[in-house]
C-alpha cells in the first residue's frame, strides 16, 4: 500500500484510533473529529513529509494533504481499522454555535460534493452545447446529458436526507425517505387542478391549498433542490428516532422505528417544516440579493479578496447552502460567483513563484501546484507555495479581489452548480439566453486576475530561500522547509477568553494588537517564549517582552490593577533582562487582587501583530502553563 506509512504516521500523531471519533475527508483535506485534540502532535504533523499543513477549524481537526488526500484516507481506513462509517462513539459538538453550524454545514455537504461538482460539470457543458449550436433541445444526446447533469439537483432532497440524517446520529434511509417524499411527482402534479381554497390571501405568503391532510390544508412547495426543508426535517427526524428507541421493545425495533418516524415527521414535514423552512430560504435569498444589490462592485472586490482566507479557515462552508438556496429560489446565484476568479488569481501568483524561485524543492512543490489549481483545487498552492512566502499569496488576494469586482460591477451569475477551475465556466451560461455579455465579462475577469496575480508577484518578488548544501542536504519535508512560523506558548494557566470580551476598548477593539485573554486560575505569569524584557511596570501588573524572533508580547494582569499600586504582585525579573521560555516573570494574588474589587482577565496581544501574514489563536477553552497559545505565520 503506497500511504501506509503515512498514514500510520498520521494516526499515530493525532493520538492513534482511540482517539478519534470519525474521520472523512474533502478534496485536499484530512477532517478528524478527535475525543481530545491536545492529545495530537500537531507540530509533529506539520514537519511529517507527505502533510501540507495542520488546520483547527469548526470543531475539526483537519490535516491538509493535497490532491491525493482519497488514497491517504483509504489508507488510514485500513491501517487503523476504522470503518468508513466513523467510530461507534461519537463526541459531543463542541465549540461555540458558528463553529458547531460551520461543522454541520462541511458533514452535511462533503459527501456529496464530488458527485454534486461532476453532475453541475455535465450540465454545464450540456447548456454549453446547446449555446453554441452543436446540439438541439429536443435531441436524445442533450436530454440524456441533462438528465445526467440535473439528476442529483433535481433530486438533491434524497441525496441531504441521507448526509443529514448520519450528521444528526439518525438512520440514513429515513433520511432519504423524507427527501423522496417531498419530490414525490404525484403531489408535484397535484398543483395543476383549481386549488380548494387561498390561505394568508393577499400577503407575501399567500398560500392556494390543494389538498388537505386529515383535513388539516397542506401547502404545497416545490422542493425540488431544496436544502433547508430537508435538513430541518432530518434533524427532526433524530430527536423523534431517539425518543422512539426509548419506548419501543427491542424485539419490534427494525421496522416499528421507521413506522413511526415516517408517520410522525413526514404530514409534519408537508404541514409545517417544509412551508415554514420554504419560506425561510425566499427571505434569505431576497436578503442575499438585497446586499449584494447594494454595491455588486463592492461586494466582489470584498469576498473575492477574502475568498482565499475563507478557504483557509473553513468558513466557505457556511456560504454554500446559501448559494444552493440561491439557484432553488431565484434559479441563479451571486455570491459564489464573485469568488470564481480567486484560484486564477491563486495560479497566476504560484506560476510567477515556479518563474522566479531558485529553491530546487519549491520549484517541484510549484508545478502540481499551479496544475491543480487550474481545476480549482488551490489548497497546496495555498498552503505549500504562496501562503509560506507571505508576498504571493497577499498579491494573489489583490488579485482575485479586483477579478470579482469585475464580476460584481458586470451582474455575472452561475446558473448551476458545477466544477471548479476551468471546469465552473461552464455554469455561467444563462439556461434561457445561452451565452450572454455576462459570460464574457467573467473570462475577462478571471483572464485578469490570473495576469495581474503573475505580474505582481513578478513585480514585488519575494524572500526566495536558496540552500547552498541543497544537494548533499538530507531531505526535509517542504513544510518544514518553506514555512516560517514561531509559537507562543501560554504564559498562564486558566481559561481562554476572546479579546472582544474583555472590559477594556485598548484591547478589545485590537488597538494594542491581535490576541486573546486568559482568566488565570493560578497566579503565576511565565515566558511565553525566550527573549528579552522591554518593559515592565513599576507595579508588576504588565511586562512586555520582544522574543528572539522579533515578536513583541505585552501580558497585562487584570483590568485597571495598575491602581493597585503594585499591591498583591511581585516582580521577578527586570527591564534588559534576557529570559528563557517558561521563566516565572511575575506572581500575583488572584484572591485578594478580587477582593479588591478588580477584573483578573490577563489579555496578551502580539503589539506588532501587522507584520505577520497572519495571528492564528488557540481553539481551546482551557489552557496550562507550556501549551502553544498563539502561532504567527511570518
Amino acid at each position: 500500500m503506497k500511504y501506509e506509512q503515512l498514514a500510520k504516521d498520521i494516526l499515530k500523531n493525532v493520538g492513534g484510533t482511540e482517539n478519534i471519533n470519525s474521520v472523512f475527508h474533502c478534496i485536499t483535506r484530512l477532517r478528524f473529529k478527535l475525543k481530545d485534540e491536545k492529545i495530537a502532535n500537531t507540530e509533529a504533523l506539520e514537519k511529517m513529509d507527505g502533510v501540507i499543513s495542520v488546520i483547527k477549524s469548526g470543531g475539526q481537526y483537519q490535516v491538509v494533504i493535497g490532491n491525493h488526500v482519497p488514497d491517504v484516507y483509504k489508507a488510514v481506513l485500513e491501517v487503523g481499522g476504522i470503518s468508513a462509517e466513523g467510530n461507534a462513539e461519537e463526541a459531543v459538538p463542541s465549540g461555540n454555535i458558528f463553529n458547531r453550524f460551520i461543522d454541520m454545514i462541511s458533514g452535511i455537504f462533503t459527501p456529496i460534493l464530488g458527485v454534486l461538482a461532476a453532475t453541475g460539470m455535465i450540465k454545464g457543458f450540456a447548456a454549453m452545447f446547446l449555446a453554441f449550436g452543436w446540439i438541439s433541445a429536443d435531441s436524445g444526446t442533450y436530454n440524456i446529458l441533462y438528465a445526467a447533469g440535473d439528476s442529483l439537483f433535481y433530486f438533491l432532497p434524497i441525496f441531504l436526507g441521507y448526509t443529514a440524517a448520519k450528521k444528526f446520529k439518525g438512520t440514513p434511509f429515513i433520511g432519504m425517505a423524507i427527501g423522496a417524499a417531498l419530490v414525490y411527482p404525484t403531489l408535484s402534479g397535484l398543483t395543476a387542478a383549481d386549488p380548494l381554497y387561498t390561505l394568508f390571501a393577499g400577503t407575501i405568503f399567500e398560500s392556494p391549498i390543494h389538498v388537505t391532510f386529515l383535513g388539516i390544508p397542506v401547502i404545497l412547495m416545490s422542493y425540488s433542490s431544496s436544502v433547508i426543508p430537508i435538513i430541518i426535517s432530518a434533524w427532526f427526524a433524530s430527536k423523534v428516532e431517539k425518543w422512539l428507541r426509548g419506548i419501543i421493545p427491542d424485539v419490534v425495533k427494525t421496522f416499528l422505528i421507521p413506522f413511526f418516524t415516517l408517520l410522525i415527521v413526514v404530514p409534519l414535514t408537508f404541514l409545517v417544516i417544509g412551508p415554514i423552512a420554504t419560506w425561510a430560504g425566499q427571505l434569505l435569498g431576497a436578503g442575499t440579493m438585497w446586499v449584494y444589490n447594494l454595491s455588486p462592485m463592492i461586494a466582489g472586490l470584498l469576498l473575492g479578496a477574502f475568498w482565499q482566507v475563507f478557504v483557509i479557515f473553513g468558513l466557505h462552508w457556511g456560504l454554500i447552502p446559501i448559494a444552493i438556496n440561491n439557484l432553488t429560489t431565484l434559479g441563479y446565484d451571486p455570491v459564489l460567483s464573485m469568488s470564481f476568479a480567486a484560484s486564477f488569481a491563486q495560479i497566476g501568483a504560484v506560476l510567477a513563484v515556479l518563474i522566479r524561485t531558485k529553491n530546487k524543492k519549491l520549484k517541484s512543490l510549484s508545478v502540481p501546484a499551479f496544475v491543480s489549481g487550474i481545476f480549482g483545487v488551490t489548497e497546496p498552492a495555498i498552503y505549500g507555495v504562496t501562503l509560506p512566502l507571505k508576498k504571493p499569496f497577499i498579491m494573489s488576494c489583490i488579485a482575485a479581489g479586483i477579478g470579482g469586482g469585475i464580476i460584481g460591477f458586470a451582474g455575472t451569475k452561475t446558473y448551476m452548480m458545477g466544477g471548479l477551475g476551468i471546469f465552473g465556466i461552464p455554469t455561467f451560461i444563462n439556461p434561457g439566453s445561452g451565452v450572454d455579455s455576462s459570460f464574457w465579462w467573467m473570462l475577462i475577469a478571471i483572464a485578469i486576475a490570473f495576469v495581474l496575480g503573475f505580474v505582481l508577484v513578478m513585480i514585488t518578488g519575494f524572500k526566495d530561500k536558496v540552500d547552498a548544501t541543497e544537494e548533499a542536504a538530507p531531505q526535509v519535508p517542504e513544510t518544514e522547509t518553506l514555512i516560517e512560523r514561531e509559537t507562543l506558548v501560554s504564559p498562564i494557566t486558566g481559561e481562554v477568553v476572546s479579546l472582544t470580551n474583555v472590559k477594556d476598548e485598548a484591547f478589545s477593539s485590537g488597538a494594542l494588537g491581535r490576541g486573546l485573554a486568559i482568566l488565570p486560575t493560578e497566579g503565576k505569569l511565565f515566558a511565553p517564549a525566550s527573549g528579552t524584557v522591554t518593559t515592565i511596570f513599576p507595579t508588576g501588573h504588565a511586562v512586555g517582552i520582544t522574543t528572539n524572533d522579533g515578536a513583541e508580547v505585552l501580558m497585562h494582569v487584570g483590568m485597571d490593577t495598575v491602581q493597585l499600586e503594585g499591591k498583591f504582585f511581585t516582580a521577578h525579573v527586570k527591564q534588559g533582562d534576557k529570559i528563557e521560555a517558561g521563566q516565572l516573570l511575575t506572581e500575583f494574588n488572584i484572591e485578594e487582587i478580587t477582593k479588591a474589587g478588580y477584573d483578573i482577565t490577563t489579555p496578551i496581544v502580539v503589539t506588532n501583530s501587522s507584520q505577520y501574514l497572519d495571528v492564528l489563536i488557540v481553539d481551546e477553552n482551557t489552557v496550562k502553563v507550556g501549551d502553544r497559545l498563539i502561532t504567527l505565520v511570518i
